[in-house]
């Protein structure tokens, strides 16, 4: 990768499923594949003064974190990359579970739960990314390694 001091800004352009985005900004830009940005609330929170009431100022805050896996020119896509480990079997108390319903544990990887039309069909209550949203440039992330 090459060192950059100057951070990318950009929107997402299109929501492909339930784990990738196509951001519009690409290698024109300066993006780079492995790169990591987060997707942030297109609106900042205007934080109160609690004696006062003036507003202090506004705090951005991600909603979720994406890395670049395929970069053209005016366009990337990015994929979320956080996993976990879910107990899918059982739920049996201690003692029962050992012998009759043992934990079976599956690697889940975060989603983007979106409102809009993708290739793939997600639950339309769970809103969290959409077309628009700006991203920012993150430079450097341990959850990425």
């Amino acid at each position: 990768m090459t060192i950059q001091t100057k951070q990318i800004h950009g929107k997402i352009a299109k929501i492909l499923n339930d784990r990738e985005v196509i951001m519009n900004v690409g290698g024109n830009q300066g993006v780079e594949h492995g790169m990591l940005f987060d997707i942030m609330t297109p609106r900042g929170y205007d934080v109160k003064d609690p004696d006062t009431g003036e507003v202090l100022g506004s705090v951005e805050r991600p909603k979720m974190r994406v890395k670049v896996i395929q970069v053209y020119d005016k366009l990337s896509v990015a994929t979320t990359f956080r996993k976990k480990s879910v107990n899918v079997g059982g739920t049996a108390p201690l003692l029962l579970r050992r012998m009759f319903d043992p934990p079976r544990w599956v690697t889940r990887y975060e989603t983007l739960e979106t409102r809009e039309s993708t290739w793939e069909d997600l639950d339309e209550e769970d809103s969290y990314v959409s077309t628009g949203d700006p991203v920012v440039q993150v430079f450097d992330d341990e959850d990425a390694l």
